[in-house]
């Protein structure tokens, strides 16, 4: 019995914190995670098919996020973490674009006129 209540208690501040799902806080993290997801998705994509402004935007999005997460009152790790995850997957596939573009296939077909 006072497991169960320590765990409703555990709950209930949960979702009355400032960071809880009545929060704007709780639901702007929860929704980036798509993010995350698309990038990880795009890992099956070939990367002359990405684009690098877009994967470029995301890496910095997430960097800046993820520090502004720190420094906000209060402070939401919830945010810091799905930001820490878009610039990974940002520069992922940032860094799989720029490698595709060194290559000799991407050199071919810019020399052909076709990229």
């Amino acid at each position: 019995m006072a497991a169960s209540a320590a765990s409703q208690s555990a709950l209930t501040r949960f979702i009355n914190s400032p960071a809880g799902p009545k929060t704007i806080h709780f639901w702007a993290p929860a929704t980036k995670w798509a993010l995350v997801i698309a990038g990880v998705g795009d890992l099956n994509r070939p990367a002359e098919k990405l684009s690098l402004t877009q994967n470029l935007s995301l890496l910095a999005t997430g960097l800046i996020w993820t520090r502004y997460a720190t420094v906000i009152i209060p402070k939401n790790m919830t945010l810091c973490t799905v930001n820490m995850f878009v610039a990974a997957t940002g520069f992922v596939q940032v860094a799989r674009i720029l490698k595709y573009r060194q290559s000799d296939e991407y050199k071919a077909k810019v020399a052909a006129g076709l990229a």
